[in-house]
């Protein structure tokens, strides 16, 4: 059948006015003569109508209407795939389709849906490799990595990452071999392969300190992962290992505090609240299909998951602040507890902020100081039982220190971190 038999011939010239006239159509204007024109000369208007499309889902006014957002992606992915095997563009132009409406879905708590969206942008992509149109297979895997982790398939999200770190970079929009390596150690660790997320994590230490060297990394992010390594190597009982580590990171900070950065930076948060989420993910309930929780080593949470973890903030405040009346009267019972439950808090209040603003020492640093003072309750009330607990609270506000660029602070607190893990010999004998 001639595709033009059912077309309205004077609705197809009234979109080619529209297009060709002199002034710009407005973008429903144009989304309209698209609709139109795909139907005449689908080679030419697909690919045109999808972009068009996905552009009026992310339209401002749109933002409040999560249903309208999802009837556009819905037609953009109608639309996309009704696209010529041979067109060069298709697995691009699908691929991204496909992403806004996955994203939509998992934004209104539809996760079935928007897991089988996330299998097809892998198989796609696959597909596209195949045929020529993109430069690796794993195009489009990038998502089902974090949502496989959400719902703890650890081991497969592991695989895809690690795919992902060998191949130097899949050529995927918004993936950078820094994120790849850190999912792939983060995922690796959360299956229970350890001796391979330690390696894959000496990896990510090693390149840090060769483009810090070079004056192409901030030192920082060397401190960061430095910190995490050594904390990964501590809980291996690779002490040796965690020691020099920390005596590495020690040097940093210690120039940080004469000199300061050595240039100015992007913003460099996220490698701090990732980093530190990742410390704190064995307090968190362990992940299934069923009671998703956020991929720790990812800057890519679904919409729902990350909406569930952040609107626990409330509530695991509450709790602390009732711990700490019983910690008042039975210290010994609940204020470890209490501990646990307002680093809780203080990780998601900092990944908060960080998604808010690059400004965190006020609002966050309350935070830290109560961790810290906490911390030093139970040392004083237990003796050596607490000095772990002391030294994870004055690490984590030593790196929020740095974060903030206040060096000399958080030189000062972890060499006092330090002095509690790596006590001298003689420390050690008393």
């Amino acid at each position: 059948m001639n595709p033009t038999e059912n077309v309205d011939q004077d609705a197809v010239l009234r979109a080619r006015t529209v297009l060709l006239g002199s002034g710009r159509p407005d973008a429903r204007q144009e989304l309209e003569a698209y609709r139109v024109l795909a139907e005449v000369s689908p080679r030419a208007y697909l690919p045109k109508l999808c972009r068009a499309l996905i552009s009026a889902g992310h339209a401002r006014e749109l933002r409040d209407h999560p249903d309208a957002q999802l009837a556009l992606y819905a037609e953009a992915v109608a639309v996309a795939r009704r696209i010529g095997a041979d067109d060069p563009n298709r697995t691009e132009i699908l691929v991204r389709a496909l992403s806004a409406h996955q994203r939509q879905l998992y934004e209104a708590g539809r996760r079935a849906e928007g897991f089988a969206l996330c299998e097809e942008m892998a198989r796609v992509g696959r597909q596209g490799f195949e045929a020529g149109q993109v430069q690796s297979p794993l195009y489009g895997h990038g998502r089902l990595a974090v949502v496989l982790a959400e719902e703890g398939r650890h081991r497969e999200a592991a695989e895809i990452c690690g795919r992902f770190t060998r191949a130097g970079g899949a050529k995927e929009p918004d993936r950078g071999s820094f994120w790849d390596a850190i999912e792939w150690a983060a995922e690796l660790d959360a299956a229970g392969d350890h001796g391979a997320a330690l390696n894959a994590f000496a990896g990510i230490v090693a390149t840090a300190r060769e483009e810090c060297a070079a004056g192409n990394g901030p030192p920082a992010i060397l401190v960061w992962e430095l910190v995490r390594h050594s904390q990964m190597l501590d809980a291996a009982g690779r002490r040796d290992e965690a020691t020099a580590a920390r005596q590495e990171a020690l040097g940093l900070l210690a120039e940080l505090d004469e000199t300061g950065e050595r240039r100015s930076w992007s913003n460099v948060l996220s490698w701090w609240t990732v980093l530190l989420a990742l410390s704190g993910r064995e307090l968190e309930p362990p992940a299934s299909p069923d009671s998703p929780a956020p991929s720790f080593g990812s800057t890519s949470w679904s919409g729902d998951t990350a909406r569930a973890y952040f609107d626990a903030l409330p509530a695991l405040e509450e709790r602390a602040a009732r711990l700490a009346g019983e910690a008042d009267t039975d210290p010994r019972t609940h204020l470890p507890e209490l501990i646990a439950v307002h680093r809780r808090a203080t990780i998601r209040a900092a990944l908060l902020r960080e998604r808010r603003s690059h400004i965190v020492l006020e609002p966050l640093r309350p935070f830290f100081d109560r961790g810290v003072a906490l911390a030093r309750r139970l040392t004083e009330l237990v003796g050596a039982e607490g000095r772990a607990a002391l030294a994870g609270a004055l690490t984590d506000r030593s790196m929020f220190l740095l974060a903030a660029e206040r060096y000399g602070e958080a030189h000062e607190d972890f060499l006092a971190a330090a002095a509690l893990l790596d006590p001298a010999p003689e420390s050690r004998e008393k």
